[in-house]
């Protein structure tokens, strides 16, 4: 009885000093990317209120082009895989995050939204909080594999702090890595780092975004219906998207194939379509039309503009992330469908815009908390419906191409297939 008893004391005090030891590195990751994070907002917030103020800016993106290519050499890097390098480390691919890449992202991702380029912010947010996980880890000598759970970490820690979504960040990275399963290990580090970064952010002046939808319809048959149609149409959407960014990194590669001469090219492609369009509303991370979406009135053709800048802009080596571009996609095409198909276009814009995103990400758990943090709760039916639909329809493409896909979307079967694999040879569907 003695010894029985001693080993349950061994243990509870093992997983005390276990709990223990994360909860400090969560806080310490929480405050640390918490604080690099609230940096990075206030100055992508400072050079998009420049840019609005001095529009000529825009015709400095190429040369913007080649200082981000030119910084990317100086740090040794000669190819940039981007969010892909966070999952490869993750997954045990000898590949590390580096401590040079948080500067590096911060710097170029603002070089970026200073010259007009169409990008998002999460593909920053997350390589920094990665890497700053990271190097926590390596200070305090912990083993990869608790590295691991530190990179994780750092990446709920940024994407809370930048978009003030706590709840959804805290899953979205465990999420994100492997499809069909999660890395539970890190939770407890993931939970609290995003709740204490989220915290910082705010009392450092980092408001988080929040919408109202307006015009929620009763629930009934034909408006489920609908929505199950939007579902339907943002699940192929979500597959343009990733066919947009695709095919223009191949067209890059193809006709550009000098680095310098590549961002130079999409610098001057963003220029000529800004000006033939005539507005700068498809500039910069868009957050502006989405809430305009959301409010129910953007030109029909808008998520088409959007999808069309954003590949021509990251294709081309500008940095910051395809996730608020979706987000966009999504919204302005919710938009639209909500008009033509007679349901309120502000519901359909949230809807749309959160379904998209599941679409690109194969995340509906985090985009379901998306949907509750920044929409509340009043329209939950119909955004469970359209992230349901989504997800399934989306079948394995994806933003990234290292995201491995583990379990099947149809069956209870390992699959363990890679985002965006061709050679897929439909043993799933059988």
């Amino acid at each position: 009885m003695r010894e029985i008893g001693e080993r349950y004391l061994r243990k509870i005090y093992y997983n005390l000093k276990t709990c223990a030891l994360w909860l400090f590195m969560a806080g310490l990751t929480g405050v640390g990317v918490g604080a690099f994070s609230s940096a990075f907002s206030f100055c992508l917030k400072k050079v998009t209120m420049l840019r609005g103020e001095y529009p000529f800016l825009l015709y400095f993106l190429p040369a913007g082009g080649i200082v981000i290519v030119l910084l990317y050499h100086l740090c040794g890097v000669r190819q940039d895989k981007g969010t892909n390098i966070i999952m490869t480390a993750v997954h045990g691919k000898d590949q590390d995050v580096p401590a040079y890449m948080a500067p590096l992202i911060f710097a170029v991702t603002i070089i970026t939204h200073l010259f007009g380029g169409s990008a998002g912010r999460e593909g920053a947010a997350l390589q920094m909080g990665a890497s700053i996980g990271n190097t926590i880890g390596r200070l305090f000598k912990f083993e990869e594999g608790d590295r691991k759970l530190l990179v994780m970490s750092g990446m709920s820690a940024a994407f809370s702090a930048v978009f003030g979504t706590p709840l959804a960040a805290a899953i979205f990275p465990m999420e994100m890595i492997s499809v069909g399963i999660m890395h539970y290990a890190a939770l407890v580090p993931c939970v609290f780092s995003s709740i204490v970064a989220n915290r910082f952010a705010v009392n450092m002046g980092i408001n988080p975004e929040a919408f109202m939808i307006h015009g929620i319809p009763e629930l009934t048959f034909l408006n489920s219906a609908k929505i199950v149609l939007l579902g339907i149409f943002c699940a192929g959407l979500s597959v343009v998207f990733c066919l947009f960014l695709k095919g223009a990194g191949l067209f890059y590669s193809k006709f550009f194939k000098n680095a310098y001469i590549r961002a130079m090219a999409g610098g001057f492609l963003v220029i000529g379509m800004t000006l033939l369009i005539g507005t700068y509303d498809y500039n910069g991370a868009g957050t502006e039309m989405i809430a305009k979406a959301i409010e129910g009135s953007v030109p029909a053709y808008a998520f088409l503009l959007k999808m069309l800048l954003t590949a021509l802009t990251l294709a081309a080596g500008y940095k910051g992330g395809e996730i608020v571009p979706a987000f966009f996609t999504g919204a302005t095409f919710g938009c639209l469908f909500g008009h033509v198909f007679g349901i309120s276009p502000s519901l359909c814009a949230a809807t749309g815009m959160l379904a998209l995103f599941c679409g690109v990400t194969n995340c509906p758990i985090a985009s379901m908390l998306i949907g509750f943090e920044l929409f509340g709760f009043e329209g939950v039916p119909y955004i469970l419906i359209a992230i349901s639909i989504s997800y399934m329809l989306s079948g394995y493409h994806g933003l990234y191409k290292e995201q491995i896909i583990v379990y099947s979307k149809y069956q209870p079967k390992f699959i363990n297939r890679q985002s965006g694999d061709e050679s897929f040879d439909g043993q799933d569907y059988e």
